[in-house]
């Protein structure tokens, strides 16, 4: 493979000149044990390895919180004041989103990044936003037959681009379109609404990818104090923002360090001794294959354990009108009153129960599949009372299976059991072909990563298989009672 010296020169000059930039803060400190690698070589970009033993409980480096670009820091708040009011509804009294003026802590942060990117060498943070990522492996920038590789994946239908480009058509564009003057220097040539979309999109990849969720403690401007919603999610009012030097970290489910939140500094400590030579890794929580994929654009093994598979409620409302031998229009009925309740879901997610990492960042104990959701056996109890309903206490099948706990929990075994198996049809490819595939190493590293999704969702499915099977066994290995209410049944049935 031919080396493009070029490009590694310019990827090491900007490592060093972030960190010297980084070094010149006040307030920061980066141990002298710890050194900013080039991870290229196994596709992590940039990351902190350690140069020497470590103890527990060691500073690496502090970061002063008045050195975080977000909203309490960013000199746009100064030039556009009105769009950091975070309090006004996202929406104008017709119904529609409004153009430009209300935003949430999301888009606010894509307009600060655009406007720090586009002031060149004035920006403060340039050496910081250097040695951002300018291209993304996440699905948003995948091509449509690279997508084909997730083959029936839910992250397909997760991955938002639509979303996205309608935000930035509402959100975006409109703020920069109206202040020119300033988002582009005197001396610059404004980017074409194409080229402004492109880079709202990368500028909304690295915030999936690197932002923190900052906490109440930070000083913030007096529009943005708002107490009581401080602490929403993500896509209100939030503050998000650009660490320099802690988005510097990988992750992976078994890590060795703590981004502490102090009121003046966020630190990074180490949970346990480090040996010279190991990376510095983060935490991003216990996110499966498909979500690491599609909020950083990676995946590791470790994370496989909290791999999940959605099952869909039309697979089991299926497989149960055959169970029952329901006819369609029959069915059809059942399913409009099941769909009537206010707790119906269209889809049910099976998982493993996967203990999170201790609290030295170690995965301790093994992740099993060992239930069902709750909710589903409660929605499919549901479905045999519609059904009940519906055919006037004539179907037999029903109506035991209301009656009988076991013949229930038999009928509901056999009918998830055969949805899984549907659910499994779904993918072009089987879990041993997916194996071989991986084992061939394929070139393409997004095929690669899609290859692993897919083939995580099918060992949930394989599992979840394996423990219906085993419940089923131990059902059929005991006498079923007749339930007590039987005479009494039979006779409704009469009736």
């Amino acid at each position: 493979m031919e080396v493009d010296s070029d490009a590694d020169s310019r990827f090491l000059e900007g490592t060093r000149h972030f960190l010297s930039w980084f070094q010149s803060l006040p307030g920061a400190t980066f141990h002298k044990h710890i050194a900013i690698e080039d991870l290229r070589s196994r596709n992590a970009g940039r990351g902190i390895v350690a140069q020497a033993d470590i103890a527990a409980d060691t500073v690496l480096f502090t970061i002063p919180r008045n050195s975080i670009l977000c909203a309490a820091t960013s000199p746009l708040k100064d030039k556009l004041p009105e769009i950091f009011d975070l309090d006004n509804d996202d929406e104008d009294e017709s119904g529609d989103e409004s153009d430009g003026d209300n935003q949430n802590s999301w888009t606010l942060l894509i307009l600060i990044l655009i406007h720090e990117y586009l002031q060149g060498s004035s920006s403060q943070w340039k050496p910081y936003l250097d040695v951002l990522p300018s291209t993304f492996n996440t699905p948003m920038f995948w091509t449509p037959s690279q997508l084909s590789f997730l083959q029936a994946s839910a992250v397909t239908s997760k991955i938002g681009q639509e979303e996205a480009d309608k935000m930035i058509a509402s959100k975006i564009l409109p703020v920069i379109r109206s202040h020119p003057q300033i988002f582009f220097p005197s001396s610059a040539t404004p980017l074409s609404d194409d080229q402004l979309i492109q880079l709202a999109h990368r500028m909304g990849s690295t915030i999936m990818s690197y932002a923190f969720d900052l906490e109440q403690d930070m000083e913030i401007p007096e529009q943005l104090e708002n107490d009581d919603e401080w602490e929403e999610d993500r896509e209100g009012k939030t503050m998000l923002g650009m660490v320099p030097m802690a988005d510097i970290l990988n992750a992976d489910a078994e890590f060795n360090v703590h981004i502490n939140h102090a009121e003046d500094a966020l630190t990074a400590v180490s949970l346990r001794p480090i040996r010279k030579g190991e990376e510095i890794l983060n935490f991003y929580g216990p996110l499966s294959s498909a979500e690491l994929l599609r909020r950083y654009g990676y995946v590791t093994e470790k994370h496989a354990r909290w791999d999940v598979v959605e099952l869909s409620w039309s697979l089991i409302s299926s497989a149960l009108q055959s169970k029952l031998q329901a006819q369609p229009e029959v069915w059809e009925k059942v399913c409009a009153l099941v769909q009537q309740d206010e707790e119906f879901e269209e889809a049910f997610v099976l998982e493993r129960q996967s203990p999170d990492p201790s609290s030295t960042g170690l995965l301790e104990e093994p992740a099993e599949f060992t239930s069902l959701p709750d909710e589903l056996g409660e929605q499919f109890k549901l479905c045999l009372k519609a059904c009940k309903k519906i055919t006037d206490s004539k179907n037999d099948m029903a109506l035991r299976a209301l009656n009988d706990k076991d013949w229930r929990k038999r009928l509901y075994l056999e009918t998830i059991l055969e949805a899984v198996t549907q659910r499994e049809r779904e993918y072009g490819t089987t879990l041993e072909q997916d194996d071989q595939l991986l084992s061939a190493n394929p070139s393409d590293q997004r095929e690669k990563m899609a290859v692993w999704v897919r083939r995580g969702e099918k060992l949930v499915l394989r599992e979840a298989r394996a423990w219906i099977t085993t419940q089923l066994e131990e059902l059929r290995n005991r006498p079923v009672d007749q339930p007590q209410d039987e005479g009494r049944a039979a006779k409704r049935r009469r009736i």
